[in-house]
């Protein structure tokens, strides 16, 4: 069953759209990046995936995004609109798996203690801004507190695989994807063979969170 509810926050209005597993065990909820939405082929995969396994999925649009707005504000900003829409989420009496892509990839590991999550789901997370290596982010992912799962493209030019550093968390690879997980047509796997990729290591950890 899919809805969405409109949800007020101390950032504005977040719309969360509920894809709901019938006899759910957990919730995964996910934001999108600072340059999308939540209709990224990522999260959208696993909005059709997780339900049938037990898994209720709710995508989160930010306030700036429900408004019309082009440019995503500042971090604080970002974590306000996540923190108002937490009750919501923590509505169903489940489990809350806080996730996201890139940017809703480092809101939910800085916001993840302080709301107790279960777990955190990092996709594309972007450990530096691009050709800036200098300028790295594994605090936020290191400083999650929970079991952390990061699914990375392999040529990601906001942080390549290699590039992470040893810490608490696992780390699955899709082989020659970029940010938002697109494959050269010379790769290995096509777009589909990457998005099961995501789909496939996302089902097998949230079985292993109970």
């Amino acid at each position: 069953m899919t809805h969405s509810k409109i949800v007020g926050t101390e950032a504005g209005d977040a719309r969360v759209t509920w894809h709901e597993a019938r006899r759910a065990r957990l919730v995964l909820a996910l934001g999108h990046g600072a340059g999308g939405g939540v209709e990224a082929r990522d999260l959208r995969a696993l909005a059709v995936a997780l339900p049938g396994h037990g898994v209720s999925v709710a995508l989160v649009e930010q306030p700036w995004r429900v408004a019309g707005r082009k440019v995503a504000p500042a971090p604080r900003t970002l974590d306000a609109g996540w923190r108002g829409v937490w009750p919501a989420l923590a509505a169903p009496g489940l489990p809350v798996v806080s996730g996201g892509r890139s940017a809703g990839a480092r809101v939910a590991c800085r916001t993840a203690r302080e709301l107790g999550a279960a777990a955190v789901l990092a996709l594309s997370f972007p450990l530096h801004p691009p050709g800036r290596p200098e300028k790295s982010r594994a605090a936020e992912l290191l400083g999650a507190g929970v079991p952390t799962l990061v699914v990375q493209g392999g040529k990601d030019p906001f942080g390549k695989p290699a590039e992470f550093p040893d810490g608490g968390y696992t780390l699955v690879e899709v082989p020659d994807a970029d940010h938002g997980f697109a494959v050269p047509k010379r790769a290995d796997i096509t777009p589909e063979g990457a998005v099961t990729i995501i789909t496939d290591a996302v089902l097998a950890w949230a079985a292993s969170l109970g």
